[in-house]
């Protein structure tokens, strides 16, 4: 695992070690049915990462920080070890991928998928994750999905399976939780089988709080 970007000696952790998040609708309310907020083009975000995938037909897991910006062209993640060291860079536009190593010439690839899978050792589904860090996603039948609490699981086009797991509330009346806030996405799981293009890959996403409303 020396050649990749992880070694697993610093950055592996058993899934049981993630904090388990409750939801803002599960105190015996019934579910929202409110939908999550008007999808944005431009936008930051924060969380933890924990993913679990095959090396060599084992399972092996790591955990990152990261650092997502989103702009209508491009696409900014920063890794981050549980320490704080930045581990890697990856920039995504419509041309190709990068992806920067501290002390390491960058690499370069049509698509993140395949690249992050020949670095990191797991594919980092970033054209997905534009969709799925807001509540949106393409569904198997094509279609436009838009999670909330009531809704709250899809399979999308290309054979990932996601569910919210858990929500937050952001909106210019979220600190009291009254009328007016909207669910965004806390925690996102997501997985997908093996097949002849890709390993199977389990990701267990959780955002920071969000601490503003979100821009218009």
């Amino acid at each position: 695992m020396s050649k990749h970007l992880l070694p697993l000696t610093a950055l592996c952790f058993a899934l049981s070690a993630c904090s388990t998040l409750t939801s803002p609708f599960s105190s015996g309310a019934a579910p929202s049915a409110q939908t999550v907020a008007p999808y944005r083009e431009q936008v930051e975000l924060t969380g933890r990462l924990n993913v679990v995938y095959q090396k060599d037909d084992k399972p092996e897991s790591a955990t990152v920080n990261f650092n997502w910006q989103q702009t209508a062209a491009r696409t900014d993640v920063t890794l981050y070890s549980p320490v704080g060291s930045t581990l890697a860079a990856i920039a995504v536009t419509p041309r190709e991928a990068v992806l920067t190593q501290s002390g390491k010439a960058p690499r370069s690839a049509p698509d993140v998928d395949t690249l992050s899978a020949q670095m990191l050792g797991w594919s980092l589904p970033v054209s997905g994750l534009r969709d799925w860090l807001q509540g949106y996603a393409v569904g198997a039948d094509g279609k436009r999905f838009v999670a909330s609490p009531a809704n709250d699981s899809v399979t999308t086009k290309d054979g990932w399976r996601l569910r919210y797991v858990s929500w937050q509330e952001v909106g210019q009346n979220a600190a009291d939780n009254t009328p007016g806030a909207l669910p965004q996405p806390r925690r996102i799981d997501a997985e997908r089988n093996a097949s002849a293009q890709a390993d199977a890959v389990s990701l267990r996403i959780v955002l920071d709080p969000a601490t503003s409303a979100p821009a218009p």
